[in-house]
């Protein structure tokens, strides 16, 4: 069953910010006040400094005045986020320290009431922050944002493509800057906002089924809490995806080419296993074997045998998995443009699947 954000359960620079010292005199709220809604992978074990692990996970509040300030705590490597404020956004940057720091909204804000909606756009893998609250100007209040109900929700697994990497790039690829990494504008994201669905994504890039460019595996990281093998495994309290996307075969097609090897024999039996795996945690939810997005998934005739053994074992077996098959790819990574071509066919094609039409 789809749902909207809500609030965590206990377990166990940009041009229009700018980084500032705590003000003493300042309204505090903590994360773990209940106003604040969180959506995605998130770690949650120390409510009042939760974890914002992967991309595209959420958090929203809405607050009185005229003043804003995000309190951060403890942070790996680097991540970006949008920071909107009633639909305005800028892009922040949050860098790895073990010291708490505030960034402030420094555009004008009237005295009235606005809503704060934090995305994370940058991938778990390059970074992650604790979430500590916000500062508002004293005197000033909290509330829980009114949320529509969603009747959908979306889960999307897989690599670069499905994390939205380079989609803000120039002409060429670059990882040295994730500010132009941005999932929100994935075709996950976008193919969740066209079917207004609750949203969640799980990727990494360069990850594999068998090999890759990074070490860990699909199977070894697709139900943890962080993108490590060694992680907890992720509870999911009160997430059940009504359809799970599985977009992986890129890296196992490109990295064996790179490196003169064969495609690696062990593909189809380790993506049929993944799924399986999958099918047992989400045992109600209609699952969609993707393929393409790039010159692997769309031209490879090594990796789409292998795949396609894949699918007719599992929809042989499982009446609730299907396939797509992208028909826009792009020699870079997806663009922009790219990823609004791709979401407008899946899109096209979730709504003429009989299994979706009590969503439409």
């Amino acid at each position: 069953m789809a749902q909207g954000c809500s609030t965590l359960e206990k377990a166990g620079s940009s041009k229009s910010s700018s980084s500032v010292n705590m003000n003493h005199s300042a309204a505090r709220f903590a994360a773990s006040d209940a106003a604040f809604r969180f959506e995605g992978r998130i770690d949650a074990r120390d409510i009042s400094s939760p974890v914002l692990i992967w991309q595209g996970s959420r958090v929203l509040v809405d607050f009185e005045g005229t003043e804003l300030a995000l309190h951060f705590g403890a942070a790996k490597g680097v991540s970006f986020f949008d920071f909107e404020v009633d639909g305005d956004v800028s892009v922040i940057e949050v860098k790895e320290s073990a010291e708490p720091v505030l960034i402030k909204y420094s555009k004008p804000l009237s005295t009235g009431r606005h809503r704060l909606r934090l995305f994370k756009r940058s991938e778990a893998d390059a970074g992650y922050a604790a979430f500590r609250g916000i500062e508002l100007a004293s005197g000033a209040k909290v509330y829980a944002p009114e949320l529509v109900p969603t009747k959908l929700a979306l889960q999307f697994f897989g690599d670069s493509i499905t994390v939205g990497a380079c989609d803000e790039d120039g002409t060429v690829d670059q990882w040295e800057n994730r500010a132009t990494h941005n999932n929100a504008l994935s075709y996950g994201a976008l193919t969740a906002k066209a079917l207004s669905a609750g949203y969640r994504n799980v990727a990494v890039s360069g990850m594999g089924i068998v090999i890759g460019y990074v070490p860990k595996r699909a199977g070894e990281v697709w139900n943890r809490l962080y993108p490590e093998p060694g992680s907890p495994k992720s509870e999911e309290r009160g997430w059940a995806p009504d359809v799970v996307f599985v977009n992986f075969g890129e890296n196992d097609d490109s990295f064996s080419k790179n490196q003169h090897m064969d495609f690696p024999a062990g593909f189809t039996d380790g993506y049929v296993a993944l799924v399986q795996e999958m099918r047992k945690i989400y045992p109600q939810a209609e699952i969609v074997l993707l393929r393409g997005g790039m010159f692997g998934g769309a031209k490879s005739e090594t990796l789409r045998t292998a795949w396609e053994m894949a699918v007719q074992r599992l929809e042989t077996t499982d009446g609730r998995v299907h396939h797509f098959v992208f028909q826009h790819w792009s020699e870079l990574h997806p663009r922009v443009t790219d990823h609004q071509e791709m979401a407008k066919e899946l899109v096209a094609w979730l709504k003429a699947q009989p299994f979706m039409q009590r969503f439409l």
